[in-house]
């Protein structure tokens, strides 16, 4: 669903070598793989860096971060956190590392880590490699979208594993959230509109205080995304929010509120508890 970000140096840039993709208007410029060769990122990242409460302070980490454009502009948008990029994809995060060495990140660029790991390894396995418990104030997640057997598989490895979960489903990553959050963290999260109930199914009896946030292409259409929040160990109720209208009419003009998003590093504007 929605826009890419805007590609620089599209001419001069080889076939298969990196892209440096400016989001936020360029505030943040993300070095992705050449299409086809692994996962790219586009609106959803920004969004999901949008739904972090503008509160949350302290350490935030990025499960499955790729090449950690959701992560930037998290760190652009939010001065008073570090971020941890946290993904198995040795090659995303080299492009991780390597932006991070860019001009154009300098404003970030040392609040941000970069940790090799597997989200859905088995706890010890897990903290081997860095992600032990109460490592994080606030946990954000983009997990692949798909369950194994119900998606054509993509032929490029590392883009199949970006988009499709093992038969496990969400359940480690879920399980994984909950263990590195410190009492009282909180967990942002955007996944498909048709898999809310896999996320509800994971998160029950982890996380309570639940906001799930629609996101619809247009006025009057269905949701192809929700954002979801929600707090470790809360036994507050589940809210299902207005949500978010993405295009005006039936063009691919953007909503004004998305452009700010999109463009301008905004917030998403969404009542307190």
């Amino acid at each position: 669903m929605g826009d890419l970000p805007e590609t620089r140096d599209k001419a001069a840039t080889p076939p298969h070598a990196p892209t440096r993709d400016a989001f936020l208007g360029g505030r943040v410029l993300v070095l992705q793989p050449a299409r086809g060769g692994g996962h790219r990122s586009g609106l959803d990242a920004v969004y999901l860096a949008a739904a972090v409460p503008e509160d949350v302070k302290g350490h935030v980490v990025d499960l499955g971060s790729g090449a950690g454009a959701a992560g930037f502009c998290l760190a652009a948008r939010l001065p008073q956190v570090r971020v941890t990029l946290v993904d198995r994809d040795r090659t995303a995060l080299t492009l991780a590392r390597d932006a991070l060495g860019l001009a154009e990140n300098r404003a970030f660029a040392e609040r941000i880590a970069v940790l090799e790991a597997d989200v859905t390894a088995r706890g010890k396995e897990r903290h081997a490699a860095g992600l032990v418990p109460a490592l994080a104030d606030h946990v954000i997640m983009n997990p692949p979208y798909y369950l194994d057997g119900h998606v054509r598989m993509s032929p490029a490895l590392a883009r199949a594993g970006a988009h499709v979960l093992d038969e496990r489903g969400l359940e480690p990553w879920a399980r994984t959230a909950t263990d590195i959050l410190r009492d009282g963290g909180s967990l942002t999260l955007v996944f498909r509109a048709d898999g809310l109930d896999q996320i509800l199914t994971a998160l029950r009896g982890r996380f309570g205080a639940i906001d799930v946030i629609p996101l619809y292409p247009r006025a009057g259409t269905p949701a192809t995304r929700v954002l979801v929040r929600a707090l470790r160990a809360s036994r507050a109720p589940l809210r299902l929010l207005p949500g978010f209208v993405l295009h005006d009419g039936i063009g691919s003009d953007f909503t004004g509120h998305a452009r700010a998003v999109m463009r301008d590093g905004a917030g998403l504007v969404l009542p307190r508890r």
